[in-house]
């Protein structure tokens, strides 16, 4: 396979790249802060879960008029204004929870709740509008090559954030901490204002914003690789996922601190980047379902035995291997949804693909936070792994289409329906 760093030479790909990578640094660093300080206020496994359902909510609701929007407007423009309001959010927080200002009630918690909440509206409309983005950034035949390198992007931003934000919060307190986030979220929304894309016609009709939606819909159910490989990333994802209960995994079981917390966040980066910026030099040209479904299997062999690890440095081996198992399958799950939908209903498939994902991870935090309640702790994480492979299991049987699936990235693009 022929190595890929010509891809690098558009200017406007590398802005791309930069500013996703600044924003999701951002996000990294917002989320080990929001969860250490929402741990240290109540010490309730329950609440973090519930930070994520917080966030779910609107970014949910509001999906699917975001896909309308982008679909019928400008991607550019909506993308940096929802930067903009993540940068306007931050930076309330960091009045707030970092302490210069005093909240007008007693309890801060409501405030982080109110910034999470408010996260989730922007969120919902920076998906679709970066989806929308990319093949107009870079030809189709390099969208495998550019998908890895925004995901080694992504990685890398996965690492470096929460690593920071865990030793600065732990030598600095959350002042100091609440400072890479706002910096980070600045600096992707300067970026995203340089980027320059080609101008294009408007659609000739524009339908009321339900029937595009009911459209996009139509689209995605009658495209059974599509619907199965949205379906198993949200379920294999929501019962896999641990994220939201390390602090309470670095406090209770591995006995770390907020120091811990951040390695063990940024450890799948870590297995995740290598193998990211392998698949970036070395893009697969030709996806398959059946890699997809190998790649879900291995995070939940991960994420069983993360489960069932008590010594910190296996925790973060797992952890790690889980990341390098989860980055294939979100370069082919990407990879695959750029290559299979028509340029006139990006947005609208994104942004469903966007309830898929907030539901698998946000949900899935909730769903944690709840099995962990109910469970406790390390049963929780074990039986989530296990759900996930019985996912995989699941989609295999009942999805021949994406056990049999094999698509070229030098195959003509789609048209719309």
């Amino acid at each position: 396979m022929p190595l890929s760093f010509s891809i690098l030479r558009l200017r406007d790909f590398r802005l791309l790249l930069f500013t996703r990578a600044f924003t999701l640094m951002a996000l990294q660093c917002q989320a080990v802060i929001i969860g250490w300080q929402i741990y240290s206020l109540t010490h309730s496994p329950f609440l973090l879960g519930l930070a994520g359902l917080v966030e779910a909510v609107p970014a949910i609701i509001c999906a699917l008029f975001a896909g309308h929007a982008v679909d019928i407007g400008r991607p550019h423009r909506i993308y940096s204004l929802s930067l903009g309001a993540e940068a306007l959010n931050t930076f309330i927080l960091f009045l707030l929870a970092g302490g210069i200002l005093m909240t007008p009630g007693p309890d801060l918690l409501p405030w982080i709740f109110a910034g999470v909440f408010i996260s989730g509206l922007a969120r919902s409309f920076i998906m679709p509008a970066s989806f929308s983005m990319l093949p107009r950034i870079v030809p189709r035949a390099d969208i495998p090559a550019a998908s890895a390198w925004l995901n080694s992007g992504f990685q890398i931003a996965a690492i470096s954030g929460p690593a920071l934000a865990g030793i600065i919060y732990g030598g600095y307190g959350a002042r100091v901490a609440w400072l890479l986030p706002v910096s980070f979220m600045l600096a992707g929304f300067a970026m995203v204002n340089f980027i320059r894309l080609p101008v294009h016609a408007p659609p000739e009709r524009r339908d009321p914003a339900l029937v595009s939606i009911r459209a996009g819909w139509a689209f995605i159910l009658k495209n059974p690789v599509l619907l199965s490989v949205m379906t198993l990333d949200m379920f294999a994802v929501l019962f896999g996922g641990a994220v939201a209960l390390l602090p309470a995994y670095a406090d209770q079981v591995l006995h770390v601190g907020s120091e811990g917390l951040g390695l063990l966040r940024a450890a799948p980066a870590m297995g995740a980047v290598i193998t990211a910026l392998v698949l970036a030099v070395r893009p697969m040209k030709i996806l398959t379902g059946r890699r997809l479904l190998f790649a879900v299997a291995g995070f939940g062999l991960c994420m069983i035995g993360f489960g069932a690890s008590k010594v910190f440095w296996l925790s973060l081996v797992f952890l790690a291997f889980s990341g390098a198992f989860d980055s294939v399958s979100m370069i082919v799950r990407g990879t695959l949804m750029q290559l299979l939908t028509p340029d006139d209903m990006r947005g609208r498939v994104s942004s469903v693909n966007s309830m898929f994902i907030i539901s698998s991870n946000e949900i899935g935090a909730f769903e944690s936070g709840t099995a962990a309640k109910l469970l406790g702790l390390v049963p929780s994480v074990v039986v989530g792994g296990i759900m996930t492979l019985a996912v995989v299991a699941l989609t295999a049987l009942l999805s021949p289409g994406l056990r049999k699936a094999v698509v070229s990235a030098d195959d003509k693009a789609p048209s719309g329906p």
